[in-house]
C-alpha cells in the first residue's frame, strides 16, 4: 500500500491557521443556535432527557436518573451531567428555559465541526479540512441534532474525537511520522461515549480497527494503540459512575440499559422502529442532503483506489463496517448513522480537491447508483422546499413569507450541495450550500415552526394552566394527553392518567384541583364524577392535531363548582 503521498504531505503543507478554525466556530454557531429558544421541547426523546436532567437539578442526585418517579437507566449520566451543568451555570436551576439545555448539542455540533476540519486539514490538506468542516455542518441530520437536547451530536464529538486520534495513529504509522498522545486522546473518547451512550462508538471503532487490518498487511501500528494501559483510562473515564449506579439500583440499571435497551434493539424492532435492511441506504440522501451526491460519488471513487491511499481505506473502514451492522440491527432510528457520516464527508473533501480523483472513472453499477442519489438528490429538495411553503397555509391558513424564503433556501443549498456550477471554487460552492442550508434550519425553527400552534399543544397547555390554576400548589391532571413535554412545561408533578383518574383526583382535591381531558376521555370522565357536569366549571378548550397520527385533537380543562 503506498505511503508516498502521506509523506509528502506530512512534511510540505502547511496546517490551518488558528483564524480559520475561529470562522468556523463561529459559522458553526450561526448554524445551529438560531431558533433553540424558540422551538418549543420536542416529544418525545428530547423533553424525557430535559425533564430528567431537570429532576436531577431539583432533587440534587446526580446519579439516579428519573422521569417522574420512573427509572430511566437506558442511557448512562453523560449528557444528563453536560445539561445540568448548563442549567447550574445560568443560574436559573430548574427553571431554565429549553435554549439552557440544548447548549450543550450547539456547542457538541460546533466542535464536531471543528474537529472534522482538523481530521481533514490533517488527512487531506488545508482546503479539505474547510471543506469537510463546512460540509458537516451543513448535512440536515446535524442541523437537526445540534439544536435540540439529546445525546446524538455529543455523541459525534466524542466519536470524531475516537476516530480522529485512531486515524493520527494508523496514517502517522504509515507515513512514518510520531502519533504524540493520539492513543491517550483515542482511549479517553471511549471512556466519554460510554458515559453518554453506551458502546456505541467503541463498537465503531473496533469495526474500524477490524476492517483496516484484514485490508492492509502491516498491522504493527496496532501496537500502538497501547490497549492494556488505554483499556484502564477508558475504564478510568467511565467506571466511577458505572460503580455508583450500580451501588444505587443494583442491577437494574444493567438490566434496563444492556437487557432491555441495547439486546432488545439488537433482538428486534424497539419501540416500533424495526426496519429492515436497507432503511439507511434508502435515506442516505435525505440525511445527508444537501452533500449526499458528491459525498457518493467520494465515495464510489475511493472504491477503486482504497488499496493504494491508506486515507481513503481508513474513511471506508470508518463508514462501511458500521453501516453494515446497523442495516442488520432491526431498531433502525435516523440519528443511529451519524457517527459515520463524517467519513463521507472526508471523501467529499477528497473528491472535490484531489487532482487525482478527477481521472477516475466509475463503473457501470456506481453510475446507476450515483443517477438514483441525483434523483432523490431531486425529490428530496422539492419536498423540502414544498413543506417550507405549504405547511403554514395548510395548518393556519395564511401564506408565509418565511415559508417563501426557507423554499428559495433549500433551492440554492440543492443547487450548490449537489456541485454547479462546475467551474466555481469547491470550497465557496460548498459555503454556499452550507450557509444556505443553516439559514433554511434556522428559518425553520425560528419563524416557521414555532407559530404553528396546532402542533404544539403543551406549551398552550402549560400556559392556560399557569392562569387558571385555582391554587398556587395546584398540580395539573392530564387525561388523555401524555406527551413528556407537558411535564416539563408544566411541573414535575403533572399527573398522566385516563378519565376516570382525572375524575378521582379532581374529587380529592376539589378546592385546588384542575384537570385537562381529551375529548377521548371525556365520557369516562364525566361517568366519573359525583353529580355529572353539574359538578364541574368548564374553563376553557384547547384545540390542535395530534402530529403523529395526523388527528384533531380537542381538550377541555376543569376544575370543581366550588
Amino acid at each position: 500500500m503506498s505511503t508516498s503521498g502521506l509523506k509528502t504531505s506530512a512534511t510540505s503543507r502547511k496546517a490551518l491557521t488558528p483564524l480559520t478554525y475561529l470562522l468556523l466556530a463561529l459559522l458553526a454557531l450561526f448554524a445551529f443556535a438560531p431558533g433553540i429558544s424558540t422551538l418549543p421541547p420536542t416529544d418525545r426523546d428530547e423533553s424525557r432527557f430535559v425533564q430528567a436532567t431537570k429532576q436531577m437539578v431539583e432533587s440534587g442526585d446526580y446519579v439516579d436518573i428519573r422521569f417522574q418517579d420512573v427509572p430511566r437507566y437506558k442511557k448512562p449520566a453523560g449528557i444528563y451531567w453536560l445539561q445540568s451543568a448548563a442549567v447550574l451555570v445560568s443560574g436559573q436551576g430548574s427553571d431554565a428555559p429549553i435554549w439552557v439545555y440544548r447548549l450543550v448539542s450547539v456547542f457538541a455540533g460546533t466542535f464536531s465541526v471543528l474537529a472534522l476540519a482538523f481530521i481533514g486539514d490533517r488527512m487531506f490538506g488545508r482546503t479539505a479540512g474547510v471543506i469537510a468542516g463546512l460540509g458537516l455542518m451543513g448535512i440536515l441530520m446535524l442541523g437537526v441534532e445540534a439544536r435540540i437536547a439529546k445525546t446524538d451530536a455529543t455523541l459525534l464529538a466524542t466519536a470524531l474525537l475516537a476516530q480522529g486520534a485512531l486515524a493520527t495513529i494508523y496514517l502517522g504509522h504509515k507515513a512514518g511520522r510520531p502519533q504524540g498522545k493520539a492513543h491517550w486522546w483515542f482511549w479517553a473518547a471511549q471512556g466519554l461515549s460510554i458515559l453518554i451512550k453506551g458502546p456505541v462508538i467503541p463498537f465503531m471503532s473496533v469495526l474500524t480497527i477490524a476492517a483496516i487490518a484484514i485490508f492492509d498487511r502491516d498491522r504493527s501500528w496496532l501496537r500502538k494503540l497501547k490497549p492494556l494501559g488505554g483499556l484502564l483510562l477508558a475504564l478510568l473515564v467511565a467506571a466511577p459512575w458505572l460503580v455508583l449506579i450500580t451501588l444505587k439500583t443494583g442491577s437494574a440499571f444493567w438490566q434496563e440499559s444492556v437487557g432491555n435497551d441495547l439486546l432488545s434493539k439488537v433482538g428486534s424492532g424497539q419501540e416500533s422502529h424495526g426496519f429492515p435492511p436497507g432503511y439507511y441506504f434508502l435515506t442516505y440522501t435525505l440525511f445527508m442532503w444537501p452533500f449526499a451526491l458528491v459525498a457518493l460519488e467520494g465515495g464510489l471513487k475511493a472504491l477503486k483506489r482504497f488499496r493504494q491511499d491508506p486515507r481513503l481505506l481508513f474513511c471506508l473502514a470508518w463508514y462501511l463496517p458500521y453501516w453494515v451492522a446497523i442495516e442488520l440491527i432491526p431498531t433502525k432510528l435516523p440519528h443511529y448513522a451519524l457517527p459515520s457520516y463524517p467519513a463521507m464527508i472526508l471523501l467529499m473533501a477528497w473528491v472535490l480537491t484531489s487532482k487525482s480523483a478527477a481521472s477516475i472513472e466509475l463503473s457501470r453499477w456506481q453510475l446507476w447508483l450515483r443517477r438514483a442519489c441525483a434523483f432523490g438528490m431531486f425529490g428530496i429538495s422539492i419536498g423540502l422546499a414544498a413543506i417550507a411553503l405549504g405547511i403554514t397555509p395548510y395548518l393556519l391558513g395564511y401564506f408565509s413569507w418565511w415559508g417563501l424564503l426557507a423554499a428559495v433556501l433549500v433551492l440554492i443549498s440543492a443547487r450548490y450541495g449537489v456541485g454547479a456550477p462546475d467551474g466555481m471554487d469547491p470550497v465557496k460552492r460548498v459555503a454556499f450550500a452550507a450557509a444556505a442550508a443553516a439559514a433554511v434550519f434556522g428559518v425553520l425553527t425560528w419563524k416557521i415552526l414555532p407559530p404553528l400552534t396546532p402542533l404544539w399543544l403543551s406549551p398552550e397547555i402549560a400556559e392556560r394552566f399557569e392562569k387558571l390554576k385555582p391554587c398556587p400548589t395546584s398540580q395539573l391532571v392530564s387525561a388523555g394527553y401524555g406527551e413528556p413535554s407537558l411535564v416539563f412545561l408544566a411541573g414535575t408533578q403533572t399527573q398522566f392518567t385516563d378519565g376516570k383518574g382525572a375524575a378521582e383526583a379532581l374529587v380529592a382535591d376539589p378546592a385546588c384541583g384542575i384537570a385537562v381531558v381529551a375529548e377521548a376521555e371525556s365520557k369516562a370522565f364525566l361517568a366519573a364524577i359525583p353529580g355529572g357536569v353539574d359538578a364541574l366549571r368548564q374553563r376553557g378548550l384547547i384545540e390542535g392535531m395530534n402530529y403523529s397520527k395526523g388527528e384533531p385533537r380537542t381538550l377541555t380543562f376543569y376544575t370543581l363548582v366550588k
